[in-house]
């Protein structure tokens, strides 16, 4: 009798095992679709992350789920937020990302030659900041110079605009919101990345050239809205040396746009003639600061321009640069491809 009792304990034993490894390592549905949004709110333990997963039909069992977070000591170590789960996966991956919190992000793609003000309307647009919030902490640079030295020579009275390096970026939905922790977050991960982009090489260059990390900024913005093809912003920027050098005002439609904030790149004469440090008509050399935030190619082509016989450049209504020899074939230009201002 003994004998049939060990054996039927040896065989519960062996079924129970069989359940739990089939609990954690066989996914609930191995033929599911899709992944579903799950919620860890803050405050939550092991137990209601476990019944909440089971009655989402995401795992098999919410006491293996406890069972295994307790044995592998992360127990304490789930995190709060946003998770996209699917019951085709096993449990250690859901539990992997539940303690290393790889939470859903909010892709965010910065366009090249967007200004402060467009990053600004296009975060609130998504919901992540107000936008006067993140205009007031990117007014100053004091709050993240001393994490990056690129930012040494940038005026303290100017703001970041021209370092807030557009690419796409994948934000925690946790780190949003309307807190200047927030977006001082979001900040940071573009400067980050700006200090990635401005290679060892690009910033001994630079020093080469006896230059400063702020006029190349300043220089690469202009290009940037200006003209679109790398090759006519290599073009451009050499026409930008020719002019700063011989002391020639750059004329730079952007500027004027800059100011004015109009959506338009159509300017008017009486515009030209706004006084500001920015108007390039009105103001030899460099405007006072960047206008835009430029990608890495206007950057690179602000500081390897190329030598060219051009002096003048315009861009058609269909985006190509027209470039010129003297200001009446500029003329000419003006005349064939722009309506008469």
């Amino acid at each position: 009798m003994k004998k049939y009792l060990y054996i039927a304990l040896l065989i519960l034993i062996f079924g129970f095992l069989v359940y739990f490894w089939q609990g954690i390592y066989l996914p609930k549905d191995s033929g599911a679709k899709g992944e579903r949004i799950f919620i860890i709110q803050k405050g939550e333990g092991s137990k209601e992350i476990s019944i909440n997963l089971e009655k989402q039909g995401l795992i098999k069992s919410g006491l293996i789920f406890r069972i295994y977070v307790l044995t592998r000591g992360v127990a304490e170590k789930l995190q709060a937020g946003e998770y996209l789960i699917s019951p085709s996966m096993a449990l250690p991956k859901i539990v992997e990302k539940f303690v290393s919190g790889d939470v859903i992000k909010e892709k965010i793609t910065i366009v090249e030659g967007w200004s402060a003000k467009d990053i600004a309307s296009y975060l609130e647009e998504r919901g992540l900041f107000k936008a006067g919030d993140f205009l007031k902490i990117v007014a100053s640079s004091n709050d993240f110079s001393g994490d990056f030295n690129f930012l040494e020579d940038l005026p303290k009275n100017l703001s970041l605009e021209g370092y807030l390096f557009p690419d796409t970026y994948y934000f925690r939905k946790e780190e949003g919101g309307d807190g200047k922790e927030g977006i001082k977050n979001f900040v940071k991960l573009m400067l980050t990345n700006f200090d990635k982009k401005l290679t060892p090489a690009l910033r001994t260059e630079i020093e080469r050239q006896k230059k400063s990390i702020f006029e190349i900024v300043t220089t690469s913005s202009l290009i940037e809205k200006e003209v679109r093809t790398f090759d006519d912003k290599k073009i451009v920027s050499g026409i930008l040396r020719k002019r700063l050098k011989t002391g020639i005002p750059l004329q730079i439609d952007a500027t004027i746009v800059f100011i004015t904030g109009k959506k338009t790149t159509e300017i008017s004469i009486e515009e030209t003639k706004i006084d500001s440090p920015y108007n390039t008509y009105k103001y030899k050399g460099l405007p006072l600061g960047p206008i835009a935030n430029p990608g890495i190619e206007s950057i690179i082509a602000a500081l390897y321009p190329e030598s060219s016989e051009y002096w003048y450049y315009l861009s058609a209504p269909d985006g190509k640069t027209i470039f010129s020899r003297t200001l009446e074939e500029h003329n000419i230009a003006k005349f064939k491809y722009l309506k008469p201002r």
